[in-house]
């Protein structure tokens, strides 16, 4: 019973800090050492729209909490040396779920924003999908650049 609770308050633990390991993408999500830059803006008009996946993190922290969840369950299984062999191979796979769980679960949904610009330049932006902003080709934009990132806004 107390291997069992143990699990949980693991598994829990580890759901929490992979969902604290997601960094916001979107175009109006600021870093604190972002906040009050200047910024370069820049003008322009989307010429093209294209969905992408932007790949989740991978980090030590899906990995480490995976393999801890997995040694302690392999762990339960058997006893003596059939326990400690279940254990290293639980915490093998442990970690490669864990690892996999966490790109998964940080893993978002973005859009490739073509835009010319006013200069006559084209680049192209991406970002993560915003529930409350639409883009559509032929929409005036501005281009916010500072520190070498950009984003793309009405």
């Amino acid at each position: 019973m107390r291997k069992s609770a143990l699990l949980v308050a693991t598994f829990t633990a580890t759901a929490l800090l992979l969902g604290g390991c997601a960094s916001n993408l979107s175009g109006d999500s600021y870093s604190r050492d972002e906040a009050r830059r200047v910024q370069t803006v820049r003008m322009g008009t989307i010429e093209s729209l294209r969905p992408v996946k932007i790949e989740g993190t991978k980090t030590p922290i899906g990995g480490g909490a995976g393999a801890v969840v997995g040694g302690l369950a392999g762990s339960a299984v058997g006893g003596g040396r059939g326990s400690i062999v279940a254990a290293v191979i639980g915490a093998v796979a442990g970690g490669l779920a864990g690892s996999a769980a966490e790109e998964g679960i940080t893993r978002t949904q973005g859009v490739e924003i073509t835009v010319r610009e006013d200069d006559g330049s084209m680049r192209a932006y991406v970002q993560s999908v915003q529930e409350n902003e639409i883009f559509r080709v032929g929409d005036r934009v501005r281009i916010m650049t500072v520190d070498g990132t950009s984003r793309v806004s009405h």
